[in-house]
Order: structure tokens, then C-alpha cells, then sequence
């Protein structure tokens, strides 16, 4: 297989588009801000309202949180360490570090208990509050660096859930307009905000600014990088334009490990897909290797395990996944009655995203090979989803993006969270498997949880709801005037902490 015709249409489709550019225009002057081109502006720079990635990302910049992660994804002290007093009470205790809001007051304790008591509070329709309140029962604070969780339940990684950014208890009471006019205490803060479409930083610790513009259109915004309006783009970038960009001398490119989970979908109540020979068949239909190469310019790393990434504590690492074994997959399809005189033919459904297009596109081809006969349909992302979330598919791709805890099985594959309860979107109803999440959440220790849910993904693995398809990687795109940007594994903004101007 070869791509080497789109990509060339491509490059002289955005080379043409340069040059018309620079010869229109003369290089804007430099200025001393870094600018950060975004694909997407963030929703509200509240924490206890911030459920998109662009929000989620910014927020992490303006707003300190008691905990954070490691790169094996376990809970780490950000704000505050801890102790477990029993298996249900939690006490933390805040460092000295960090607890400086914006507005010059102190962050304490009173702080954090109105944040999670605000988000625990029914009438506030906080989106954090569902993964909560099951958790949490009393918050009470003993003085003005401890405060305490009391707990309905035992939960060993409960300290994993305390990520949202504490707010200052005095403008969650004067009712401040936080999503607009946010005051943390983190490592940057809000200089404006005129439009949607920009948003200018101040770091505290240097007076550097730092200016997010949304650009949503790929090749203007890699436009406006070569022409000096942008310093830094970060992902959503078509494997075209990357590799084009590969090749231009006044860029630098890095590529890192990242976190988005790329998966196959089925809807396991169809008469046809809730065969289990069926689904096997598709499995190992597909070579992911060949689409990861020619496709994604090799910017993504096979999946071989259910949502977690194989560093995760709690990950299954010594399974190698579905590969491409085409033979196979036809003797899975006769065996399941099928034949080249009786094929099999489903309805693959995906956004109408270019790439996403792209790609189903080849499995459609690489399925034929087999003698599956696929009927590809993209719509528009809310028809999409839409359609996904009601159960109207035999086959989809979708992908989860930055999962770090993993009670995400229960929200992915408990028979209870079918939608709109939860993401359970291919039906999937199997007693032993919620039996496992069930009892993975009432032991008392990680090494339990992990021996369940590494017993989990091995059932998760026979049973087949996915085929893991790969984990994407993080992309970054610099002007050599900048430097010091670090790629985070979740796509976080955090390198704008360290970026500097040469």
C-alpha cells in the first residue's frame, strides 16, 4: 500500500498556499509574547466547570490542585500530601508552595473544602460532581493547612480524584465570575481575554506572556507559524502537513508518547456483531502497523490492551494484542458460515474528519481482503456521536483521550453504563465482567485493585467490545526563536512553564 500520491497532492496543495503567502505579505515583526496556536479556544477557565481538553489544559496553568500524577499514573502530592487514618478517612495537609492566589490572598484549607463542597452541591451542576459524591461523604477542616475526607466507602486511590483546581472560598461566596475572570493560584495568570478566539497569560514567576490563538483550520494555522504570527502548535496536525513541516529549516519538530486510545467499536446487540467469531475476524482484518506507517507518518504506537497504557499501575503488559493475520481472519469467517459466495457485510460509521476518513477508508480496504464487505458512512460530529451514543451502528472508531484512573472500566463497560448513564456504547452486558469491576472497587489496597483489573483486561481482551487499534502521539511544532517546551504524555500546556525566547 502507498500514500505517497495523497501526501504529494497535499504538499503541493499547502507549498502552493506558502508561497502565495510570504509573497503577499511581509514577515510580521517579533514580538516578545509566545504565541500558542490552538485548534480550539477553551469553554471557561473554571475548574469545577471544566470538562473539555482546551479548558481542562489552560486551567492546569492558572489553578494549583491537591494531587496530581506520575508518569506511572499513580496520585502524587501537588498542593497538599496525605494519610490514610482508616480506609475511609483521608487527612491532607497543604505544603507551602503554591498557595498564593492571584488576588494576593492566601490559599487554606476553608478554601479547598468550599471548592469540593461547591461541586458536591446538587443545585450547582458541577459535571465533577457525579465522580464524586459516591466517594465523598463529610469534609471538615481542622485548621487552616489540614482538612479531612470522610469516605462512604474504603477507596485506595481516592487521592486520584481530588484534581480539580481549588478557588478561593470568598468568590465562590460573592458569586465571581470565575469562568471568565479566573483567580488561582498557579503558575500563570489571566492578562485578557477580549474575544474567544484569544487569551493572554502572564507567568508569574518571570512577567512572560503568553498568547493562545484559536486557529481552526490546520493549514492556515501551520500558515501562520511560517510566517512568524505563531510560535508553538500542538497536535492536530494531518500526518500531510507533518511531514511537510519536516522538511521546512525554520521549524523544529518533536514528537513524544501520547495518551489518545484509538479503538474499533461494535455493537454487540446487532444479530451479526454480537458474534464473537465475527469480531475476531475483523481483529485480525486489520494491519495497524501499515495504516500507523503510511497514514500517521508513524506518530502513533500499537494498542494491545483496553484504554490503559502499558506504564499504567494498574495496565495488563504481557499481552501482544490482535495482529494482522489476514488467513486467519477468513478461516474465523467461514467458520462463522460466511463465504465468498455469502459475504459478510456491515456498516462502518465515523466523523467526517479527514484523517478519520482516511483511515476507515483503508479498513474498509483491508476488510475486503478478507471478503468483508464494508459500508462506510461519515457524518458530522454530532450526528456521529449522536448515532453512537443511541445504539444506531454495527461498527465505529472513537477515541479516549488522557484516562489516568481506573475505575474508567465501570464508565466504559459495566452492563449499568450503558448511555446516557455512561460510555458503555457497545452494549456490552457480561455478569463476570461487572462481577470484576465490582469487587476491583471494594478492595482496600492498590495491589488488589490491580490484580482485578489486570483480570479485567484479560476477559476485556477475550471478549472483544474493541479492537485496540493504537495510542496517537503528542506533536509539537516550534519556531526556532523559541525553546525549553516540554511534551507532556496527556497533551497537557505545562511545557509553557519552561518555554523561553532564544
Amino acid at each position: 500500500m502507498s500514500n505517497n500520491l495523497s501526501v504529494l497532492k497535499i504538499v503541493q496543495t499547502v507549498g502552493g498556499l506558502v508561497i502565495c503567502f510570504w509573497l503577499s505579505a511581509c514577515s510580521p515583526p517579533q514580538t516578545t509574547s509566545i504565541r500558542f496556536g490552538l485548534a480550539v479556544a477553551p469553554i471557561t477557565l473554571d475548574p469545577r466547570f471544566a470538562t473539555d481538553a482546551a479548558s481542562m489544559r489552560v486551567n492546569r496553568l492558572l489553578y494549583r490542585a491537591l494531587t496530581d500524577f506520575d508518569e506511572k499514573l499513580q496520585p502524587m502530592p501537588e498542593l497538599a500530601t496525605w494519610e490514610l487514618l482508616n480506609p475511609t478517612l483521608y487527612r491532607f495537609r497543604l505544603g507551602q508552595a503554591g498557595r498564593d492566589f492571584h488576588d494576593g490572598t492566601r490559599l487554606s484549607a476553608q478554601d479547598v473544602q468550599a471548592t469540593y463542597e461547591f461541586i458536591l452541591d446538587e443545585k450547582n451542576a458541577s459535571p465533577h460532581r457525579s465522580s464524586l459524591k459516591k466517594f465523598i461523604k463529610q469534609i471538615s477542616v481542622l485548621d487552616a493547612d489540614t482538612i479531612e475526607f470522610q469516605l462512604h466507602k474504603p477507596d485506595p486511590i481516592f487521592p486520584g480524584r481530588l484534581t480539580v483546581g481549588i478557588v478561593p472560598a470568598s468568590l465562590i461566596h460573592s458569586r465571581h465570575p470565575l469562568n471568565k475572570s479566573p483567580v488561582g493560584s498557579g503558575t500563570f495568570q489571566l492578562v485578557a481575554w477580549p474575544v474567544s478566539s484569544y487569551l493572554s497569560l502572564q507567568r508569574r514567576s518571570d512577567g512572560q506572556r503568553v498568547d493562545l490563538l484559536e486557529v481552526k483550520d490546520p493549514v492556515v494555522r501551520v500558515l501562520k507559524l511560517l510566517r512568524g504570527e505563531v510560535d508553538l502548535l500542538q497536535n492536530d496536525l494531518s500526518p500531510e502537513l507533518i511531514t511537510w513541516l519536516m522538511h521546512r529549516p525554520e521549524v523544529q519538530i518533536t514528537q513524544g508518547e501520547g495518551a489518545v486510545f484509538t479503538y474499533l467499536g461494535f455493537n454487540l446487540q446487532d444479530s451479526v456483531m454480537r458474534q464473537r467469531l465475527v469480531r475476531e475476524a475483523v481483529a485480525y482484518a486489520i494491519n495497524r502497523e501499515e495504516i500507523i506507517h503510511y497514514l500517521m507518518g508513524d506518530a502513533a504506537r500499537l494498542a494491545n490492551n483496553f484504554l490503559l497504557p502499558a506504564t499504567h499501575w494498574a495496565a495488563l503488559s504481557n499481552f501482544v494484542g490482535y495482529s494482522y493475520q489476514p488467513e486467519k481472519s477468513r478461516q474465523l469467517l467461514a467458520t462463522a458460515g460466511y463465504s465468498p459466495e455469502h459475504p459478510l457485510h456491515l456498516t462502518y460509521k465515523t466523523s467526517n474528519h479527514p484523517v478519520r476518513v482516511r483511515i476507515a477508508s483503508v479498513i474498509q480496504q483491508q476488510l475486503a481482503e478478507v471478503g468483508i464487505q464494508l459500508d462506510l458512512r461519515s457524518y458530522d460530529w454530532g450526528t456521529f456521536y449522536g448515532d453512537i451514543k443511541s445504539g444506531r451502528f454495527q461498527v465505529f472508531s472513537l477515541s479516549w483521550i488522557g484516562v489516568k484512573m481506573p475505575d474508567i472500566y465501570r464508565y466504559a463497560f459495566h452492563s449499568q453504563s450503558i448511555p446516557p448513564t455512561g460510555a458503555n456504547r457497545g452494549r456490552l452486558q457480561n455478569a463476570e465482567i461487572d462481577a470484576l469491576i465490582e469487587q476491583a472497587e471494594e478492595m482496600t489496597t492498590v495491589e488488589e485493585q490491580a490484580a482485578l483489573y489486570q483480570k479485567l483486561q484479560s476477559l476485556l481482551i477475550q471478549e472483544l467490545p474493541y479492537v485496540p487499534l493504537w495510542y496517537e502521539d503528542n506533536v509539537l511544532v516550534m519556531q526556532k526563536r523559541v525553546t525549553g517546551y516540554r511534551l507532556a504524555r496527556d497533551g497537557n500546556y505545562d511545557g509553557l512553564i519552561q518555554v523561553v525566547i532564544k
